[in-house]
């Protein structure tokens, strides 16, 4: 009997620890496998072969646009939440989040690591994981909205479910206001302390005038950025929709990827491409080619990052005593002070 009990006190950490990397894999790989029984493998490699120079060029100059403005999002969020952070340093910072995303399990560690080096930097680890949260969360949000706005507008698979999509969606999010609201003026529970928090930081810092137009900005070229990315790989991978019900289609498709069950990117994405140009009569075979195309010409254009972590990697490797991203502050937060005496 001790055995007995013994053996879920063993188990316990381990599948509190890996277990929802776990699922992610098992996601990702239940979804490639299903698409391989559908389609076969021969969507997967027309993708691979598509790949042009000329592709991927376009994909790294529209890159950089996107990865600049979406750490301009995060420094606009950082500074309203008191851990600021210089543009330069948070380019590169988002290009190392950007290639860990696409090449480890979830699409989300990169990010962490963002967050809590930054955090250390800083000197407030729990701000710094704030400010990456509310970046990401501002982002998704903006996105979905933006994509509402463009399926409401142009024809797609979803469109004539898309009203009671957005019901449900907006109940939900009434709902999580009131209990947010609820619970930040009473008792001094755990929730309540993450409540409160989660109201001064929206009241105090990112619904602010002089914040939430720049959040709002960056966040639209973001998705412009990359849909603009996604349509590139479509027509090179040969489709022929027209534009706007193509934009419509990769809308979606950029709405599901956010989900964290995944390889590097790989399974919710293809899954979802196959789903939406199947709707659409283009053939789930050509979304699951174009989804590939798209998957590699990022992996190209995030390749920075990986240089980057190379460069830290030869630092540590030079020198035990210092981490690969420089520890000194970050020059933003003090010229802030000076400004402020």
């Amino acid at each position: 009997m001790a055995f007995l009990h013994s053996v879920p006190a063993g188990i316990g950490p381990a599948v509190r620890r890996f277990g929802p990397s776990l699922l992610r894999l098992a996601a990702g790989v239940t979804v490639l496998c299903f698409l391989g029984w559908q389609v076969g493998a021969a969507p997967f490699k027309d993708g691979l072969r598509a790949v042009t120079w000329q592709a991927v060029v376009a994909a790294v100059t529209l890159t950089v646009l996107t990865t600049v403005c979406s750490a301009w999002r995060w420094r606009v969020v950082a500074r309203a939440l008191g851990v600021d952070i210089g543009l330069p340093g948070a380019v590169s910072a988002y290009y190392r989040s950007l290639f860990l995303n696409s090449v480890l399990v979830g699409g989300v560690l990169g990010d962490v690591h963002r967050a809590v080096t930054h955090g250390r930097r800083a000197g407030d680890v729990a701000g710094g994981l704030r400010a990456v949260a509310w970046e990401r969360l501002c982002g998704q949000v903006i996105q979905a909205v933006v994509t509402a706005v463009v399926l409401l507008t142009l024809p797609s698979p979803v469109r004539p479910a898309l009203p009671y999509v957005l019901a449900g969606v907006a109940g939900i999010a009434g709902c999580a206001a009131l209990v947010v609201r609820g619970a930040a003026r009473r008792g001094r529970s755990r929730l309540t302390r993450a409540a409160r928090a989660v109201s001064a930081d929206l009241r105090h810092g990112l619904l602010t005038p002089g914040v939430w137009p720049q959040l709002t900005l960056a966040s639209v070229l973001v998705v412009a950025g990359h849909t603009a990315t996604f349509v590139i790989a479509a027509r090179v991978a040969g489709s022929t929709a027209p534009l706007g019900e193509l934009v419509a289609l990769l809308m979606v498709v950029q709405t599901v990827m956010v989900i964290p069950l995944s390889i590097g990117g790989w399974g919710l994405r293809e899954g979802a491409a196959a789903w939406a140009f199947g709707a659409a009569g283009l053939g789930a075979a050509t979304g699951v080619t174009v989804a590939t195309l798209y998957a590699v010409l990022m992996l190209a254009a995030v390749a920075p990052g990986a240089g980057l972590l190379l460069r830290d990697a030869v630092r540590r490797r030079r020198d035990p005593g210092q981490p690969g991203e420089s520890r000194r502050p970050d020059p933003a937060p003090l010229t802030m002070e000076a400004v402020r005496d």
